[in-house]
């Protein structure tokens, strides 16, 4: 679960006078614009009542999602309520406590580089630090931090309460207020307040119906020891919204103090610990902890083969999708029956808890079985469970019934983020959550909206594919779901993002300045390695042909640095250390070592980045073209599927209604030639 519930919600609707109405379905469809209209919620939006509380926008839920949502919010402007049922549990992970890994770590920097705070906190809150992939290619580098779960948990409460644009309540709600224009315009708690706003973020993470599973025993429960949101399925199902289900599941935590810990292998964080957060004064470094690798035994599998039938999945009575890429064990085994053995991680909690997370070993058995299986493996013969594994069943709504704000088609001034779209993981909810809380607030206040393109970003990715494809499993962030990852690096994501943020008032004058002086020096010392030129007898040649081993060195008598940089093995510290010869004492100041890593990157692999730019440019040209949005795909002569897929989508560009599935490039080319009549006949119009 990466989101705290708000409760069930029943099926209510206001008109002005605050009396009720039934609901017709009408499917309305957003329209972008460069700004919202000032006036986006009507004057009826406000019921008058002595008990009311009127607010800009109106957050539920206080986890991963609804805290980045809420901060967004309040930095645009808007004065924001988050409601939540614990205020004890704000933005907790009740999975793994980590943040970061292949394609997370991406999206988590450009949280950072839109002025969000999930980068920033885990930067202060870490117990180890690795990156991942280092072997390969930047595009695929990924910074993975194990976090304190109750330091993190703390300093982000702290985070959400400093804020003085941000109202943090208790409570469960219980009904949404829709007006006789179907605006969301408030929300209602179980004991009968009254909130009203002019827009509203749902994140209610895994908490809809949510129904833990452990073995056959059942409970009502979003996660451990936190009641499930009973009724908002259905008063959403009678707005006219589509719901499935999806699983997703934990391990069991493990007393450190059990684990002989000289059967495994220790995995030490890295020396040089790196940031998510591009803000120097949120580096911390902090002593790191260890974590270690075990792996199953046949024991484990023999178990596991011979229990099939105690687990929810295999046993028949839970058929819920769960994630593809987060598998549990019994999946494992049996998929891959090939396998003697399988990789598990014992990875910390906090820094002063003897909780162990067992990462891998997610299970749907009975607890009676749980411990049995845990000391099969080595180092956890006498180990001694504090808390066992448990898969858990929710329900969501399909993305496509938002736009590409976040804002639902049927219902205006509605945002949805986190895994109430069909998600998995703290990350991506993050990520949902700044985008829905920066346009809820744009929303109110008739600012500017924050539409990231598939092209420019991860979270841009991340936010097409929900609202064009029809996911029936929990969708998760990977590196090869972009086209586009060697452009969408880690180090350059605030190049990318903070410009944007900044027109859409994410971030202040300070930050936007830091990025300016990075810009300008990274782009400065671009320009000074292309024309600063070195004679073959300079020591720094010399060293640098040596490491790179004389390869293509061809008799040339000078070389620039940028030539020099570009030759394997050599990196800028190499400048660093001959820096008289490099020139490093003439230039207005020493490169950090972040702007460092940025300068070498766009050096050695300036082709490659060239002819990513080329297919973005050329991909943004011919995908970028806008669909209208009273278009009628009824009157377009095209295959009945295709037809039905965008009509159920309604895309807003070309690019979008390609990526929809079903729909064939002879489908596509019918829709280009339907727009062409359609503004020829406009044209004609008097």
């Amino acid at each position: 679960s990466s989101s705290s519930s708000s409760g069930g919600f029943r099926r209510r609707l206001f008109l002005s006078d605050g009396s009720r109405r039934r609901k017709t379905n009408n499917n309305i469809t957003t329209t972008l614009k460069a700004s919202y209209p000032s006036s986006s919620v009507s004057s009826s939006s406000f019921v008058d009542t002595s008990d009311a509380e009127n607010y800009d926008v109106i957050v539920v839920g206080a986890g991963h999602a609804g805290c980045e949502a809420a901060l967004a919010s309040a930095r645009v402007g808007a004065r924001t309520l988050l409601l939540t049922l614990s205020l004890d549990k704000i933005a907790w992970q009740p999975c793994n406590p980590a943040i970061g890994g292949p394609a997370k770590s991406q999206v988590v920097h450009e949280i950072d580089a839109l002025g969000g705070s999930m980068g920033k906190i885990a930067d202060k809150t870490y117990l180890q630090k690795r990156v991942l992939n280092s072997s390969r290619g930047p595009a695929v580098w990924a910074l993975r931090a194990q976090t304190d779960k109750w330091e993190y948990s703390n300093a982000m409460r702290e985070e959400v309460e400093s804020n003085e644009r941000v109202f943090i309540r208790e409570g469960m709600v219980t009904e949404l207020m829709v007006n006789s224009n179907d605006e969301c315009v408030g929300v209602e708690t179980h004991f009968g307040m009254q909130f009203h706003s002019k827009a509203v973020v749902l994140t209610t993470g895994t908490f809809m119906n949510g129904k833990i599973w452990v073995g056959r025993k059942t409970i009502d429960a979003g996660r451990a020891g936190e009641g499930s949101s009973v009724g908002l399925t259905e008063h959403l199902i009678n707005l006219g919204f589509e719901t499935d289900r999806l699983k997703t599941g934990t391990p069991a935590r493990v007393d450190a103090r059990t684990i002989d810990y000289s059967k495994c292998e220790e995995q030490k964080g890295d020396e040089d610990a790196k940031f998510f957060s591009f803000d120097p004064r949120n580096h911390l470094v902090i002593p790191q902890m260890s974590c270690y690798l075990t792996r199953t035994t046949l024991k484990t599998h023999e178990i596991i083969r011979q229990n099939l039938h105690e687990t929810p999945t295999y046993g028949g009575w839970a058929s819920s999708k769960g994630p593809r890429y987060c598998p549990s064990i019994e999946d494992k085994i049996v998929k891959f029956a090939e396998k003697e053995s399988h990789q598990i991680f014992l990875e910390p909690e906090g820094r002063k808890a003897p909780e162990i997370y067992v990462q891998g070993f997610s299970t749907g058995l009975p607890e009676r079985l749980q411990l049995e299986l845990l000391r099969t493996l080595p180092g956890l013969e006498n180990a001694t469970m504090m808390r066992p594994a448990y898969a858990v069943e929710y329900d969501y709504l399909p993305a496509h019934q938002c736009t590409r704000d976040l804002q639902t088609k049927k219902i205006s001034n509605l945002f949805f983020s986190g895994q109430i779209n069909g998600t998995t993981g703290y990350e991506e909810a993050a990520g949902q959550g700044l985008v829905a809380g920066a346009n809820a607030a744009a929303k109110a206040l008739g600012t500017k909206p924050l539409i990231l393109e598939r092209e420019g970003s991860y979270l841009g990715t991340l936010i097409d594919d929900l609202v064009t494809k029809d996911l029936r499993e929990p969708y998760r962030m990977l590196t090869s779901r972009s086209e586009y990852r060697l452009a969408l690096r880690s180090d350059n994501a605030d190049a990318r993002l903070t410009p944007i943020a900044k027109e859409c008032n994410l971030i202040d004058d300070e930050r936007f300045k830091m990025f300016e002086d990075k810009r300008d020096t990274i782009e400065n010392e671009l320009a000074r390695l292309k024309k600063f030129r070195l004679k073959e007898s300079s020591p720094l040649v010399a060293a640098a042909l040596e490491q790179s081993k004389n390869l293509g060195a061809g008799g040339k008598q000078s070389f620039t640095l940028e030539e020099l940089l570009r030759r394997p093995g050599v990196t800028y510290d190499k400048f660093v250390e001959y820096k008289r010869d490099a020139g490093i004492d003439e230039i207005p100041r020493p490169l950090t070592k972040w702007e460092a890593e940025c300068v070498e990157i766009r050096v050695k692999f300036a082709g490659f980045i060239q002819r990513q730019k080329v297919q973005i440019d050329r991909d943004l040209s011919k995908h970028g073209k806008e669909i209208p949005s009273e278009i009628d795909y009824k009157d377009i002569p095209m295959r009945l599927e295709a037809r039905e897929k965008l009509e159920k989508v309604r895309p807003s560009t070309i690019g979008q209604a390609s990526r929809v599935g079903g729909v064939t490039p002879a489908d596509i080319n019918s829709l280009l030639i339907h727009m062409e009549v359609l503004h020829r006949e406009k044209e004609k119009a008097p």
